[in-house]
């Protein structure tokens, strides 16, 4: 995380500008620990953060410990609001229909999760933190750069359960084989179970840095389905936490921050990518 970073002493500044006028208390959390600043967490001195694993580069568990894209800008809220970020690990279908955030399982959804309309009758979602596109993984030799060359050429397609990548298949006439994980579909492409699979740009992308996927996979296809992805927190229930979400997001394209963490994780930025 950069020191160079301003936000994350933003809370101490203010704090200390309204002492004089107001009750110290006024800028603490509450007696059980779980409001800073107005922002509802449901444990004392973290965020917890419900996402789907694997999902490279935007969450991955690696030596133990999760770390990805959206873990890495999570942390520049918590570091805002002086806690630290625990994941856990949830089914995606109760991520996106905010069951878990209604649960209390968790303040906040970081899941590589496309802002979509039907979402967001269950979930209030930040401004859009990363514009994606589908792609296509086919076996080396399968021919099929859209869905309905797919459905002509009768080809076997998989698709992760949930994801707006098997709704788009759908919608174009497909009829995906569905599979739990993006690690689960991708086995389903490495064992012939289907020929090739729609997944986000960037996790497919990231799974041909493997020399073993590269052999035998290619891209075939690019969907410019024009989705975004946003962090989400529950439905009418936490705004000072979703604007502290905004501001991070935010101040991390304003100070370069986006940028070192988009190069870190995913690759070399489009231009335009951190625009605000």
């Amino acid at each position: 995380m950069s020191s160079s970073r301003l936000p994350s002493r933003r809370i101490a500044v203010i704090c200390a500008a309204v002492a004089l006028a107001l009750p110290l208390s006024a800028c603490s959390s509450s007696s059980d620990g779980t409001n800073v600043n107005g922002a509802k967490l449901i444990k004392s001195g973290q965020i917890t953060t419900c996402t789907h694993l694997p999902y490279a580069p935007f969450q991955s568990e690696k030596d133990g410990k999760v770390v990805g894209f959206d873990v890495s800008m999570i942390d520049l809220v918590a570091e805002d609001l002086g806690v630290k970020q625990v994941v856990v690990d949830k089914s995606f279908e109760t991520i996106k229909t905010g069951a878990d955030l209604n649960a209390s399982v968790c303040d906040v959804a970081a899941a590589g999760m496309t802002i979509t309309d039907e979402r967001k009758q269950n979930l209030d979602f930040s401004v859009p933190y990363f514009d994606a596109t589908q792609a296509l993984l086919a076996r080396k030799g399968v021919k099929a750069a859209t869905v309905e060359d797919i459905t002509k050429q009768k080809l076997k397609l998989g698709s992760q359960s949930s994801t707006t990548g098997e709704d788009f298949a759908r919608a174009h006439g497909a009829d995906p084989q569905s599979f739990e994980s993006s690690d689960a579909e991708l086995n389903g492409l490495r064992t012939g179970q289907v020929d090739l699979i729609v997944q986000d740009y960037p996790v497919v992308q990231n799974w041909l840095k493997d020399p073993a996927n590269s052999a035998k996979f290619e891209i075939v296809g690019n969907l410019d389905t024009g989705e975004q992805y946003g962090f989400a927190v529950r439905k009418g229930g936490n705004p000072k936490l979703l604007a502290a979400i905004d501001q991070a997001i935010k101040d991390s394209k304003s100070d370069g921050t986006y940028k070192k963490l988009y190069e870190q994780w995913i690759g070399p930025m489009p231009k335009g990518a951190d625009a605000q």
